[in-house]
């Protein structure tokens, strides 16, 4: 059921009001409610589900009684036969996960694994896809070939997708040519890494410490590589370890350390590091308590970027920039404690994002690309639209960067795959994170630079040396490649399309030319963004945006676009010598820019966030964008690569040419 009390504070009313609107919370406001002896049929009149799956849960809760009132091994058995873990077992007992699962094994409780059927019963399957039971017959016949576990990232959702399948699959390929028999752990059916012949067996299991430790116990595999499953693989690493050491297995963790790894992200760790290493971080803070996050954030000086540790996706981050926010935060956002504090970080306004994806075998470090968003520092990496090679920032800076990617891999002992995060601002270069595992820009970077840099890394962890496999130097195109972000507002009616430090992104794609404008207008047009080339364009910005916003008005005036703007906007684009059509704002009446979006006479929408009056009429005009399918941009660094994308649209012919004919184009330095 995989409940974990985290809802135990709701009162009666709370679940009934819980029960009423289909959420995520509604199952375990199910769960407490037949827990307090509601009945089956009354949730049924309330949520409108189907008494029989409703008498499922209460079984779970019978189960859970009697595991409460006696642990006997019949009563273990059924547990585990009802599908619940060491871990709640030990919970309900009073007892440690360790226990239970030294209980469950000398008792001879261990799951047995059954072949899926992929041929309904007609005839003999020989799939190898596997699926455990706590049955008697087990169909899994372990080999005694040489063996590998690769831990998948588990379900899709936004901050972990298809990328980190897209590395698993790279990884079982570069195993499987070496003649080591691959097997994956993972249990999302939605991926090629579930494909039943991707792997030589794949186990269509959860991703925990418990379900993974049963496949070692049953396989014995020679090692396990952590580092392509993403945030939920890389969490296991330590706990896994500790329990292959506490069981006397010989299995071990390939690639960079466990220990290596916990120095990456636990951020006091990471921060000595970054001190003695002399490499600059943004002043910055960890908190266990409502007070001390508010004594943090004022030696730092707000605005200042909260987040809880050890999350994936931007999950809960947020800008604040007064203690009034902080507050807020503190008692909404998150539950801080001294096993989740709060990481709170100088927020560096107007500083431009890099990212960096590299391998390190120890001696020495590949860096397949640097990256440069084109949104500044405060929109989530994952949502930012980023290019190949860097077009804005100086030689020197690059230097500076190379520097760094090559100081922290080797310090951190990376063998294998490594993504880091910077900020430059002011001439300065800052480290704001380094992840010892595969990041979502690594399907980006191999495709727009041709190195299959997961396979490299995952042939980097099993013993060959980046200059065994002839990979030392440094890619370099003559073409700029272009990621763009895909963003579900379509499905999500009533949703505000405004980005910041929380992902929000559900698929990416590229756009490759040789000059910024071309790429970044293909990577628009794959991103159903598509910019006009003539037509009106909206602008509505705010006050801090004018100057920059008026450059980009200027460039798409003189393509031959026509300018709409609101009051204040209309007024500064007039003064800067710029034809431009004054139309009201919404709460004025119209005509409004509602009217001419309705008419299907906006081609392009510039807008970003403005002052709280007008919150709502931004509001307004971003959702429209999306319900009548107008291309928009909310950051003002977007509107002005997207105008120059135009101008170049407009005068260029755009490229046609397979991937592989871009690849041979590449030089290494």
């Amino acid at each position: 059921f995989g409940y974990a009390g985290k809802y135990t504070t709701w009162t009666d009313d709370d679940i009934r009001n819980i029960l009423q609107s289909p959420t995520d919370d509604r199952l375990f406001a199910i769960y407490q409610a037949l827990k307090r002896k509601m009945s089956p049929e009354e949730v049924s009149k309330i949520t409108g589900i189907e008494p029989y799956f409703l008498h499922r849960i209460e079984n779970i809760i019978a189960v859970e009684d009697e595991i409460c009132r006696e642990l006997n091994p019949q009563t273990l058995r059924k547990a585990k036969r009802t599908g619940f873990t060491d871990e709640q077992i030990a919970r309900l007992v009073k007892k440690t996960r360790e226990e239970i699962t030294d209980l469950r094994i000398s008792l001879g409780i261990i799951p047995t694994y059954k072949m899926v059927d992929t041929c309904a019963a007609e005839f003999a399957a020989a799939t190898p896809y596997y699926y455990s039971s706590y049955d008697a017959e087990c169909e899994l016949k372990p080999s005694d070939r040489k063996k590998v576990l690769i831990l998948g990232s588990g379900p899709i959702r936004i901050g972990q997708g298809i990328e980190f399948d897209y590395c698993t699959v790279h990884a079982v390929m570069a195993l499987r040519e070496q003649g080591i028999e691959a097997h994956i752990v993972n249990n999302n059916p939605e991926t090629v890494s579930t494909d039943y012949d991707t792997s030589d067996k794949l186990f269509f299991e959860p991703v925990t410490l418990e379900d993974v430790m049963n496949i070692i116990e049953k396989e014995r595999p020679y090692g396990v590589l952590v580092q392509f499953g993403g945030q939920t693989a890389i969490n296991l690493a330590i706990p896994l370890e500790k329990e292959i050491a506490r069981r006397g297995l010989n299995t071990r963790i390939l690639g960079t350390s466990p220990d290596s790894i916990d120095l990456a992200e636990d951020r006091e760790r990471f921060n000595a590091l970054m001190k003695d290493l002399n490499i600059p971080q943004p002043n910055a803070g960890i908190a266990f308590s409502p007070a001390e996050a508010k004594a943090v954030a004022a030696r730092i000086g707000y605005p200042v970027l909260v987040r809880p540790s050890y999350v994936l996706g931007g999950r809960a981050m947020e800008i604040v920039y007064d203690e009034a926010g902080l507050d807020v935060y503190m008692r909404e956002a998150v539950r801080v404690s001294h096993e989740h504090p709060v990481l709170i970080d100088d927020f560096l306004q107007n500083a431009v994002e890099i990212d960096v994806d590299a391998v390190c075998d120890g001696e020495e470090v590949l860096i397949g690309a640097i990256m440069e968003h084109i949104e500044e520092a405060g929109i989530h990496s994952g949502d930012s639209a980023c290019m190949i090679p860097p077009q804005t920032l100086p030689g020197v800076v690059l230097e500076v960067v190379r520097d760094y990617v090559k100081r922290i891999a080797l310090a951190l002992k990376v063998k294998g795959i490594v993504n880091l995060q910077m900020a430059y601002k002011d001439g300065t270069v800052y480290v704001l994170e380094a992840n010892p595992r595969s990041s979502r820009t690594i399907p980006f970077v191999s495709k727009a630079v041709g190195l299959p840099l997961a396979k490299i890394a995952a042939n980097v962890m099993i013993g060959k040396s980046l200059r065994e496999q002839g990979y030392t130097k440094e890619p370099k195109t003559p073409y700029v490649s272009v990621k763009e972000v895909l963003l579900p507002f379509d499905k999500l009616p009533g949703a505000d399309v405004l980005l910041g430090p929380e992902m929000r992104s559900t698929g990416e794609v590229m756009g490759i030319d040789y000059n910024l404008g071309l790429a970044f207008f293909k990577a628009e047009l794959s991103a159903d963004n598509s910019l006009p080339l003539d037509g009106l364009v909206f602008i509505s910005v705010k006050d801090d945006d004018k100057a920059a916003v008026a450059v980009a008005a200027k460039k798409l005036s003189e393509a031959g676009l026509k300018i709409i703007a609101t009051d204040n906007t209309a007024e500064y684009l007039k003064k800067s010598g710029i034809s431009v059509e004054r139309v009201n704002k919404i709460f004025n009446g119209s005509p409004n820019v509602l009217d001419y979006m309705k008419r299907g006479e906006v081609r392009l929408i510039i807008n970003t966030p403005t002052t709280k009056q007008s919150v709502k009429d931004g509001y307004q005009i971003r959702r429209s964008a999306v319900d009548y399918h107008v291309p928009y941009i909310t950051t003002i660094q977007a509107a002005q690569a997207s105008a120059d994308a135009i101008c170049k649209a407009k005068k260029d012919q755009v490229t046609i040419k397979a991937l592989d004919e871009y690849h041979k184009e590449v030089s290494y330095k």
